[in-house]
């Protein structure tokens, strides 16, 4: 339960990062049937300000999304994007990739930014390290990253005493490749406490069955009884074997990133709606689907709007994969109640690889 409504899983959260998934609407995502979405400090600290959103009462009401809503802490922003970054055992210092303004991000104002934000979980600053990566480097990375775990709940804590925050703390598993990094950054965690527990450091940059590994060691370790949470994957595929492997929660930019490229997802595959076999397709992208997008236009016309440079395009097929993304979890959520679900998994992954439909 979260502080705006109770959230099953396993669940997709679509991608949210400036307050918005992108080209969509709210009421869009909410009719795909979107029950939490994510959102990003980093870049909402950067722009528009802590200052606007907290006049507006918060993140929710800035943006009009009235369920919940989980921020990532922007470490993972601040090691991707930022420049000029040094990092301590007090925090990460950085300049805005936006206007190379300097800034000092800490675990305590980390909790503070989203605190200001309002979110209904919020996540621990650490360092995510990428792929490949030294085995001294990721002990030391994963120290700092177990130390800024254990300030930012007890920041959380103390604000809650006051008074203050209502909201989760996840606390975020790194290690990279080596597992009994991963086995060590569990058992400190579990120590500290937290309300749920993500799995970072994954898809960035291995081979895809070394992300399967790495998952299903670290989701084994944790608690059933405590959401899992593996940031940033992925296909169809790919969040349906993790879901084998014990994970709850996911969040991924494929379904909107890909779908404003035209790449569309189905149960059959993935279409690349550009390409001139659909020059003369009058089917919907997927026959299956009820989605806005699916009921109402062909590929025919969606290629046509890629074509041209027109923005409908690219919205219709990212309504439609975030729907697709939605009701694949709700399925499988679904196949889980009534006991199936390695039959359902297996099927629409043979389907899906398979690529049975010919355009």
């Amino acid at each position: 339960m979260t502080g705006h409504g109770p959230v099953e899983t396993p669940v997709f959260m679509p991608v949210g990062t400036q307050a918005t998934v992108k080209a969509l609407s709210n009421d869009e995502v909410k009719a795909c049937g979107a029950e939490i979405i994510l959102g990003n400090a980093y870049h909402l600290y950067l722009r528009p300000g802590l200052d606007i959103i907290g006049k507006a009462g918060g993140l929710h009401k800035f943006m009009g999304w009235d369920r919940p809503i989980l921020t990532d802490s922007g470490g993972y922003q601040v090691f991707s994007l930022a420049t000029l970054r040094k990092l301590s055992n007090e925090g990460a210092e950085f300049s805005s990739h936006i206007d190379g303004s300097k800034h000092f991000l800490t675990p305590e104002k980390a909790m503070d930014i989203q605190g200001v934000l309002g979110s209904d979980i919020m996540m621990t600053l650490d360092e995510c390290v990428h792929y490949p990566a030294a085995r001294d480097y990721v002990e030391q990375s994963l120290k700092l990253t177990t130390n800024w775990a254990k300030r930012s709940k007890a920041y959380l804590e103390k604000r809650q005493r006051s008074g203050g925050w209502k909201q989760l703390l996840f606390g975020i598993v790194q290690g990279s490749t080596y597992l009994d990094l991963r086995k060590e950054a569990v058992e400190e965690l579990l120590a500290i406490g937290f309300d749920g527990y993500a799995i970072g450091g994954v898809s960035v940059g291995e081979p895809r069955n070394l992300i399967y590994e790495i998952a299903g060691y670290t989701a084994e370790l944790l608690p059933r009884d405590k959401p899992r949470y593996l940031m940033g994957v992925g296909t169809p595929p790919d969040i349906l074997e993790a879901i084998a492997l014990g994970v709850d929660m996911f969040d991924c930019v494929v379904p909107t990133r890909n779908g404003r490229n035209g790449q569309a997802f189905t149960a059959a595959g993935d279409l690349q709606l550009r390409n001139a076999e659909f020059k003369e397709d009058f089917r919907p992208i997927d026959e299956t689907c009820g989605c806005l997008a699916c009921r109402n236009h062909s590929r025919a016309y969606i290629r046509h709007l890629f074509n041209t440079e027109e923005l409908l395009g690219l919205r219709l097929v990212s309504l439609h994969n975030i729907c697709f993304y939605v009701t694949l979890i709700g399925q499988a959520r679904k196949a889980i109640e009534e006991d199936r679900f390695l039959d359902f998994k297996n099927a629409f992954v043979n389907g899906y690889n398979n690529k049975k439909e010919k355009a």
